[in-house]
């Protein structure tokens, strides 16, 4: 009974900043890879940054390194994504994942989502 729940989205200006929180229950968080994803309208879904759970090495996708950072608090199953100096392009819903298997690249093979919460920014 794997949950995943997303929070934090919203709508910013270019240049703000946004802090997404995912919080897992059901399975023993340090044994999965963790990670966000985002799909905009019309879109493919586009992985954004993994993070190996039990080191914390991280992963991302090129147009958001040294804008976002993924993060985690182990002890209370908690993963999170500040996003920095945002862009219109970012704009999209974003989705909370786990995977069984922990990762060691930016992989889009996830088992388990989120619902979503949803991202908007304005030019």
């Amino acid at each position: 009974q794997v949950q995943l729940m997303e929070s934090g989205g919203g709508s910013v200006q270019a240049g703000g900043s946004l802090r997404l929180s995912c919080v897992a229950s059901g399975f023993t968080y340090g044994r999965y890879c963790m990670g966000w994803f985002r799909q905009a309208p019309g879109k493919a879904r586009e992985a954004v940054a993994v993070i190996n759970t039990r080191d914390g090495t991280s992963y991302y996708v090129e147009n958001v390194e040294g804008r976002f950072i993924i993060s985690q608090a182990n002890t209370e199953n908690m993963m999170y994504l500040q996003m920095n100096n945002l862009k219109p392009e970012d704009t999209a819903t974003y989705y909370c994942a786990a995977r069984r298997i922990r990762c060691n690249y930016l992989t889009n093979a996830m088992d388990y989502w989120g619902k979503g919460t949803l991202v908007t920014i304005s030019p």
